[in-house]
């Protein structure tokens, strides 16, 4: 079964990160991340991801009729390694620390575990998944149980109280700002991330948590409308840190925006108005929504708070 978060490899030596569970026309429906040069790897952004595929490997390239969306796509035949987060965190967890990435990450998870949260529930995605880490690397955990993601980020908030773990400094948050290249001011960036409790320090290293938890609805069918802009308040954020994240407004026509892009993920909370761009869309059944994260980078998609 592949899930988001998974990676998996091709026999040209290619890593792509999984984006949607299951397959679709016989694909893995996934994005390419990393490459090699000159024997380097090289982690790569969408519009470098889709011009490397189109001159080298134009194979992967692959509309998905489900989503209405161009992302890439992996035969399942072209797979010749599945990176899973669950069982290469519980791997890494049981060995000497090969660098100084995985014994900060092995300390971290001994912190939660003094907090008994469950370690079977979480993964190890990134590069850390596939290998790649280097000193600058960030730990990307994912948690696949939503109770226990929630306890997990309570437990952030009091390793911060404690000064086990750390709050980002202007610099980090400067550096993550930059690194999402969205479409909110620092200021506003800074302020709806800090409430999250889903990333902070462990030695100086910054690790992010998220979520992710089997979608209902993967038979679904979406035909996109355009681009809207619009305000509502968020009715229920129960959804709001998933992959993808959901919030449900009181639109009297939009039921819901859903998120693709970690950016966003807990952006608002229950009864909090709202400022959201991203591309409207219609289901096989008219239920309409608006997707934030088209690509990684979701310029000219955003989800605002204005106020609670």
């Amino acid at each position: 079964m592949y899930q988001a978060k998974d990676f998996i490899e091709t026999t040209q030596g290619l890593l792509f990160a999984v984006v949607m569970a299951g397959v679709e026309a016989g694909k893995v429906r996934c994005f390419l991340r990393y490459i090699q040069i000159d024997q380097h790897w090289q982690k790569v952004n969408t519009d470098i991801a889709n011009q490397y595929l189109q001159t080298n490997f134009p194979q992967y390239l692959f509309y998905s009729n489900q989503l209405d969306a161009e992302l890439h796509g992996v035969e399942l035949s072209q797979i010749v390694s599945h990176y899973s987060p669950q069982k290469s965190l519980q791997s890494l967890l049981q060995q000497l620390p090969s660098d100084q990435v995985i014994a900060d990450l092995q300390q971290l998870c001994g912190l939660f575990a003094e907090q008994a949260i469950d370690l079977q529930q979480i993964g190890i995605t990134g590069s850390c998944l596939v290998g790649l880490q280097n000193h600058h690397s960030d730990i990307d955990l994912v948690c696949y149980d939503r109770t226990e993601f929630h306890r997990l980020r309570n437990v952030v908030q009091s390793l911060i109280a404690s000064n086990d773990c750390q709050d980002l400094a202007d610099a980090d948050w400067l550096e993550a700002y930059q690194r999402r290249n969205c479409d909110l001011s620092l200021d506003d960036y800074i302020w709806h991330e800090q409430r999250k409790y889903n990333k902070a320090l462990i030695n100086q290293r910054k690790f992010d948590l998220s979520l992710l938890v089997p979608s209902q609805s993967v038979n679904q069918q979406f035909q996109k409308l355009g681009m809207i802009e619009l305000q509502a308040k968020v009715i229920d954020d129960q959804f709001s840190f998933d992959y993808p994240a959901e919030f449900l407004i009181d639109d009297p026509e939009i039921e819901r925006v859903v998120c693709f892009t970690a950016t966003y993920n807990g952006q608002a909370f229950n009864g909090e108005q709202v400022a959201i761009s991203g591309q409207l869309e219609q289901d096989q059944f008219g239920v309409k929504r608006v997707v934030v994260g088209s690509n990684r980078e979701a310029l000219g998609e955003y989800i605002k708070v204005i106020y609670g």
